[in-house]
């Protein structure tokens, strides 16, 4: 620092001799940072200029940060968006007085309908709307030409009328001068209508200027009172509670509400086509209709714009339309460059369908080979029936989305038809189709290693059975058999290995499950052997691309990924607008979307969205019950390796061999298994050996294999004497 002597001379700073040691302590801010001040008078104070300046500092960053503080505050905020709102109301307001004024005075409204009109095909209509616009043209230039001759009109009416009102008021005071004898009130009339024009005059004088004054203002706020009605103000300039509702939250869809959807899509090729459209878009739009709980239009995209590129963005076409993302469907039609919007009625989709007529209708009945079970509804609010005939069915989805009582549901409705057998593994094992004790031949349920190995050989019984009756004669008819396995994700992850080295589960070849679906996949269908299974969170692990693939009908709930939804209904169902990953978990439990054959389809779409009914635990009990009655009492085995009592097949033949001397062998294995289930997997190898051993076998007569009646009836006979024989030793 410069030093002062003595006598007031200044004295040049000393040198250090050695380096200041270098400080590691954070330097103070620039702005608090002030280099020495040197006074140039001896006697004054050096330490004031330097306390005044971070004092200073201080004060003007606290009143930034105050003025900061005020301004970005919720108060500020929400007084800045109530000036911002009523203010943008009065420009809005004189642009929508702009406008009527300029379709009043214009023909641009009936050339705007008159193009919809035909845009929609609606010709008649296009017709109708030019003729009014031709006819409005006529009249405005009829007005125009009377404005030529206006003004001579009005001058020849204006004397016209002040002659006959002088002549009024003359006659009026010649008869005022005539009752009262003097001649002064001939003019009263006239001095009278003097005086009333001289009072209005004054009148108008003392009201002129607080007319013209408030005038501006009051034009102001009519141009407010229609900006707020129009609601012409931004979104952000909203108060809070309407911006998270939003005003036309539900409004009914209109064609321009879905043109300024699309428009406001991001898509800048759309936007641009729209605004060089004359029509301002509506050409693109069908008619909207009415479907279900919700409407429907298809909209012809114009040049350049892919249908991907609308389905990409559901959630904000859904959010332009004020709706929710689950509340806007897209499908493509067959029309080229097209999309199909669903958007449903705001909240319709969140309220509970009717129960199902199986609960409500007892007489319900149900035929396996042209009935159609009654399973929900689509969207529109039409009823969704299913074909099950010799059809796979797969359903798959998210745990605890409905998935078994989905599955449930339509094999309740078979049931009712008694000619229909089922075979069923449950392998999640809680109960869930408890109620098919009694309707299933055979009822597995569990979920260990050990329920697997029986569910797999379940399956390898069909398999067997199929192959039985693909070995038939031509010709032959079979009862149908549905093989339920729910839950297979279970099966196909099962570690097991068998003592032939083969693991029950996997994804491979070598794999029994595995290898048994294929089988019937395969071959099934043709004689009426068919398989429905049903599996959660669908991977290449738990659902091989094969199996999936085998399946007539494939319907999935809620997913969590796209890449999910293309492994439970395919590539060309989610690419023509499947989206079960798009449902909401919890809150859309129940709901479908369906590919495949078997439900009616809308025409062009790949899938169809399926609200089903929901029948409970003691409803499907009561549905169970009905079927039972309609059958013979049927014995369900729960486990595989389960034996019944033992028969006698010799006997049972003569039974079904009745009075026919001779029977096919075909038509006598039959007999065999709608007699007795457990004849079901018998094949032609297994009744010759029976019929052999006991001496009566089979012979060909006219070209085929039968069984005679008197050799099996002489069998019998024989075997009984020789146990006489036995006895009497």
């Amino acid at each position: 620092m410069t030093d002062v002597s003595v006598n007031g001379t200044v004295r040049p700073p000393k040198l250090a001799t050695r380096p200041a040691p270098v400080s590691l302590a954070k330097k103070p801010p620039a702005a608090e940072t002030l280099a020495p001040v040197v006074p140039l008078h001896p006697d004054a104070p050096a330490a004031a200029p330097a306390a005044a300046g971070p004092r200073k500092a201080r004060r003007v960053l606290k009143a930034g940060r105050a003025l900061r503080r005020a301004v970005t505050s919720e108060r500020a905020r929400t007084a800045g968006r109530l000036a911002a709102r009523h203010t943008l109301y009065i420009a809005g307001g004189a642009r929508v007085v702009a406008r009527r004024a300029w379709s009043a005075r214009t023909a641009a409204r009936y050339e705007r309908m008159t193009a919809a009109a035909e845009a929609a095909g609606l010709h008649e209509l296009a017709k109708e709307w030019e003729e009014r616009g031709r006819a409005f043209r006529a009249a405005r230039h009829q007005r125009r030409m009377d404005l030529l001759t206006a003004p001579q009109k009005i001058a020849r009416s204006a004397v016209a009328g002040a002659a006959t009102g002088a002549g009024v008021l003359l006659a009026l005071g010649a008869a005022l001068a005539w009752s009262t004898g003097e001649w002064s009130d001939l003019l009263t009339p006239t001095i009278g209508l003097i005086e009333a024009i001289r009072w209005t005059a004054m009148v108008i004088g003392v009201v002129w200027g607080p007319a013209t004054t408030a005038a501006p203002w009051l034009a102001v706020a009519g141009l407010w009172a229609v900006g707020r009605h129009a609601q012409t103000a931004p979104t952000w300039a909203m108060p809070a509670a309407q911006r998270a509702a939003g005003d036309d939250a539900g409004a009914p869809i209109t064609p321009s509400i879905v043109v300024t959807a699309l428009r406001d899509l991001g898509i800048a090729t759309l936007r641009t086509a729209i605004k060089r459209m004359g029509d301002n878009g509506a050409q693109m739009l069908s008619p909207i209709v009415i479907a279900g709980c919700g409407v429907e239009v298809d909209v012809t995209l114009p040049s350049g714009v892919s249908t991907d590129e609308v389905q990409k963005r559901r959630k904000k076409l859904a959010e332009n339309l004020s709706r929710h993302e689950h509340e806007v469907f897209i499908t493509i039609p067959p029309a080229a460059r097209t999309v199909r919007l669903w958007i449903a009625d705001s909240g319709a989709l969140d309220e509970p369908i009717g129960p199902s007529p199986l609960v409500t209708d007892p007489d319900t009945g149900a035929d396996y080979k042209t009935g159609r079970a009654p399973w929900g509804q689509d969207l529109r609010g039409d009823a969704a029936a299913i074909s099950l005939f010799q059809r796979h069915f797969l359903i798959t989805g998210l745990s605890n989305q409905g998935k078994t009582a989905s599955l449930r549901a339509v094999a309740l409705w078979l049931a009712l038809d008694p000619s229909v057998e089922f075979r069923i593994a449950d392998l999640k094992g809680v109960g869930d189709w408890g109620m098919f004790d009694g309707l299933a031949t055979v009822l597995i349920e569990g979920p260990t290693d050990d329920h697997v190995i029986e569910a797999t050989e379940m399956v390898e019984g069909l398999v067997a059975e199929m192959e039985r009756r693909l070995l038939a004669p031509r010709g032959s008819t079979f009862p149908p058999l549905v093989g339920i396995v729910d839950e297979a994700q279970v099966a196909f992850m099962c570690p097991a290995v068998g003592k032939d080295k083969r693991p029950y589960g996997g994804t491979k070849a070598t794999s029994r499950y595995f290898n048994a679906v294929r089988k019937i996949h395969n071959q099934g269908r043709a004689v009426s052997v068919t398989l429905w299974q049903g599996t959660q969170d669908p991977t290449n692990d738990n659902l091989p691309k094969l199996v999936r693939e085998g399946a007539h009908i494939r319907a999935s709930l809620v997913l969590g990924t796209e890449s999910q939804a293309r492994m439970a209904l395919g590539d060309k169902a989610v690419d023509g607008g499947a989206a079960p990953h798009l449902l909401r978990q919890g809150l859309d439990k129940g709901t479908v979307v369906v590919a495949g054959d078997g439900i009616k389809v809308p025409a062009g779409q790949s899938s169809i969205t399926v609200r089903t009914h929901y029948v409970d635990d003691a409803a499907a009990n009561e549905i169970a019950e009905r079927a039972k009655a309609l059958r013979t009492d049927v014995t369900t085995r729960t486990s595989t390796a389960e034996t019944a009592p033992e028969n006698d097949p010799l006997e049972d033949i003569a039974d079904v061999l009745g009075d026919s001397p001779r029977l096919r062998t075909q038509e006598v294995l039959q007999r065999l298994a709608e007699r007795d289930s457990r004849y079901r997997e018998w094949t032609f190898s297994e009744l010759s050996a029976v019929l052999d051993a006991a001496g009566a076998p089979t012979y060909k007569s006219d070209g085929r294999v039968v069984v005679s009646r008197d050799r099996v009836r002489t069998a019998l006979e024989n075997r009984h004497d020789n146990a006489s024989d036995n006895d009497s030793e």
